[in-house]
């Protein structure tokens, strides 16, 4: 071993036991790895910051944006709903919910998906009192293994293929994971049918605060249009499609006041309706029946042409302009700019139209304004911004376009028309483009945390690669299996892979095994192709943590699980998988080399 070598194997192993040990973020360990890295002269400044250009970080940046686009489209809600009311117990939601997000992570990046459907697999759990641990992790779990059978579905593939890429000259094709994948997707789901049983049935969901947040019931006004139908245009119509989560509170009709109208009255055109929930529910329930809130119409004053209207909570503070009077009274839209949209008070229910209500200290409001306009709105009218969040209520959602961008970008790349980073990042400029996603939107989608960490680990694994230390740990490694059946050698690679990633993040992991792969597979005379795909596999695979993953984080709090609950359903999954992807992965990628 030479001083070079070593060097990098000392890098990357306290790198290792820095993720390992957990006592600072995974991305702040990567950049401090890279600092050090560059400081010591083992990684050259001129190359230092090429990951943060890589294929590898475009990719997965336009993939989250692509699926925040999906997801504000409301496609999946809409697709979903003649579903939901079907499935009444764990014993089908379980299965079925895993199986729709593993289908969905084929289209998207796995978190995306995972995302997507998490809304409404917590309103369902809610509405039939199943628990949302028997569900949240069997989805996570399905978003997981459905990532692995195309290039974009998880990191792992994707930096897979472009460590081959740079070896051989050419990158792995959008569906070469499918064979692969699909099969252990169809394996898992029915594992996950009846293994879901092991998780607990009477958790209670940790609440965080944009939770609490959204749990404020506000009032908000709604004019019905003048060609409006709605089913038979009745007010049970609304409440049914709302789920009962949205009561009309009043019918305001010319000079006459219907207050908590009969489920029967008929709603006529013009009419203005007052309804009272969660701001989501509200938000669902105007887009989907085509309502218009009375005072979103009212322009905005923009300071500049790329300025954008945002929406805001913010709690009316104890020396605030706002007390005792009302937002007519004030002229809110032609003295500060803003759109008053809704009301929360505690204990009450608000029965006059917004512009009439007199506020009192603590109310919480719903107000629409210009992103340059606002922060001296609430500072004049003494209101304190809430929690930073995204509120929406109305406003317009585009609900094939994002979906139909998608999908052309997947066909141009298997296609070989536009290289996939080129493609997925022109689908991505494409859909704020077109107003299906707010430049805002596709800012807040981008997982920092974990963009950074990949870009800085790239010339960081480089080190090992560069200096000759993959071939090194190769040549141990051909020497330990030497005359093992290569099937065996295959599956140590994928379990050696498959254990590091709850420890070190999926994407650290492949950038440190994959180029270790590659190297035992041509001391070993064997093709480097299945080896790199037991690498995606293996890493993909994490069932075992709350924490080598973000789809298993994601559901820590709204499943209320803990640590161990991971192993329990995931350990049997991850042997199931060990034991049958490396015969699948020999089956459709030879091991003898070519």
């Amino acid at each position: 071993m030479t001083l070079q070598q070593g060097l990098s194997f000392a890098l990357v192993g306290a790198t290792v036991l820095c993720f390992v040990w957990g006592r600072w973020r995974y991305d702040l360990v990567a950049v401090g790895a890279l600092a050090v890295g560059v400081v010591s002269g083992l990684i050259p400044l001129k190359s230092a910051f090429e990951g943060f250009s890589n294929d590898i970080v475009i990719i997965i940046a336009s993939a989250l944006v692509l699926s925040a686009a999906v997801s504000r489209s409301g496609i999946v809600d809409t697709l979903m709903a003649p579903l939901l009311p079907r499935l009444k117990t764990a014993r089908s939601q379980a299965p079925v919910m895993a199986a729709i997000t593993a289908v969905l992570s084929m289209a998207t990046k796995n978190v995306g998906a995972l995302a997507l459907m998490m809304p409404s697999a917590l309103r369902m759990a809610r509405n039939t009192g199943v628990a949302p641990s028997r569900i949240l992790m069997p989805m996570s779990f399905g978003s997981l293994v459905g990532g692995l059978a195309v290039l974009v579905g998880t990191s792992p593939n994707i930096i897979v293929s472009e460590v081959r890429q740079e070896a051989l000259g050419k990158p792995f094709a959008m569906f070469d994971f499918m064979p692969v994948g699909a099969a252990l997707t169809v394996m898992a789901i029915a594992y996950l049918a009846f293994a879901y049983r092991l998780l607990p049935a009477g958790r209670e969901a940790a609440v965080d605060i944009d939770a609490a947040l959204a749990a404020n019931a506000y009032v908000t006004e709604v004019e019905i249009p003048g060609d409006w139908s709605f089913e038979q245009n009745r007010v049970g119509d609304l409440k049914r499609a709302a789920g009962a989560a949205v009561a009309v509170v009043a019918i305001l009709r010319g000079r006459e006041r219907i207050a908590s109208p009969h489920v029967a009255r008929k709603i006529q055109p013009g009419d203005v309706l007052l309804l009272e929930g969660q701001q989501q529910a509200l938000n669902e329930l105007i887009l989907k029946a085509r309502l218009r809130l009375s005072d979103a119409a009212r322009p905005v004053v923009m300071d500049e042409p790329t300025d954008e209207v945002r929406v805001v909570e913010a709690v009316i503070g104890a020396q605030s302009d706002l007390i005792g009077k009302t937002a007519k009274g004030l002229a809110l839209n032609e003295t500060y700019g803003v759109n008053l949209l809704g009301v929360s008070r505690a204990g009450y229910r608000l029965a006059g139209r917004l512009a009439t209500i007199r506020m009192k200290a603590g109310d919480i409001l719903v107000l629409q304004g210009s992103e340059q306009q606002l922060p001296g709105a609430l500072q004049a009218l003494g209101c304190l911004p809430l929690a930073e969040r995204e509120v929406r209520l109305g406003g317009v959602r585009h609900a094939i376009l994002p979906a139909a961008i998608l999908a052309g970008a997947m066909v141009l790349v298997a296609l070989g028309v536009l290289p996939v980073a080129a493609g997925f990042f022109a689908a991505a400029v494409l859909v704020v483009a077109t107003g299906a996603l707010r430049m805002r939107e596709a800012y807040a989608s981008l997982e920092a945390p974990v963009l950074v960490l990949v870009a800085a680990m790239i010339p960081v694994s480089d080190t090992i690669q560069k200096s000759g230390g993959t071939d090194l740990i190769a040549a141990w490694l051909s020497g330990a299996f030497d005359g093992m059946p290569p099937l065996l050698t295959l599956t140590a690679m994928m379990a050696v892979a498959m254990l590091a990633t709850p420890f070190l993040n999926n994407a650290a992991t492949v950038l440190i095994v994959a180029p270790i792969g590659l190297g035992l597979a041509e001391r070993l005379g064997l093709s480097p192709d299945p080896f790199l795909m037991a690498v995606a596999v293996g890493a993909g695979c994490d069932f075992l943590t709350p924490v080598g993953h973000q789809c298993n984080t994601l559901v820590l709090g709204p499943g209320g699980y803990r640590f161990g609950d991971y192993a329990r359903l995931g350990a049997p999954l991850s042997l199931l998988i060990l034991l049958t992807a490396p015969g699948l992965i020999a089956l459709v990628w030879p091991l003898a080399a070519r």
